[in-house]
């Protein structure tokens, strides 16, 4: 009974998660159902969606550049949402050698919706009042279902 314990050597190979020996594990689904596309990428379609609907109606629009944030900014010439509503989305006119931008905020259209038909129905209602506050139009003269509920 006077032989210590011996420490156990170290194992040449590093430790990995498998202890049960069933392998590596897979992706949860393949890449081509809809399961596998983040909330990001599935609301950015929505968006391209929006916009390709519009395009069809106006030509021009092509020329836009139409971004996707998560959040608005909290600081900065643009912040003065403040002591308002958090803003759905907002536009940045053209300057010299860029084109003019409508952003759509992913984080505050997520929170106001439930499922992905509301959720489709307010990106496209954003997409369409920021596209008519870039043209100096009303929303109903950029969609004319503008406002319906679908």
């Amino acid at each position: 009974m006077d032989d210590p314990v011996q420490p156990r050597a170290a194992d040449p190979r590093p430790r990995r998660r498998d202890r049960h020996g069933r392998g590596m594990r897979g992706p949860v689904a393949p890449p081509q159902v809809p399961l596998s596309t983040s909330r990001g990428e599935a609301f950015a379609d929505l968006v391209q969606d929006s916009v390709e609907r519009l395009e069809r109606r106006w030509p021009q629009l092509t020329e836009i550049e139409f971004v996707v944030l998560e959040v608005p900014p909290v600081g900065g010439p643009d912040a003065d949402w403040q002591d308002e509503v958090v803003p759905l989305g907002g536009t940045v006119s053209a300057a010299e050698g860029r084109p003019a931008r409508v952003v759509i905020y992913r984080r505050p259209v997520e929170i106001r919706t439930k499922g992905r038909d509301e959720r489709a129905h307010l990106v496209h209602e954003v997409v369409v009042e920021q596209v008519a506050e870039l043209l100096g139009l009303s929303p109903e003269s950029v969609d004319p279902r503008y406002g319906d509920e679908e």
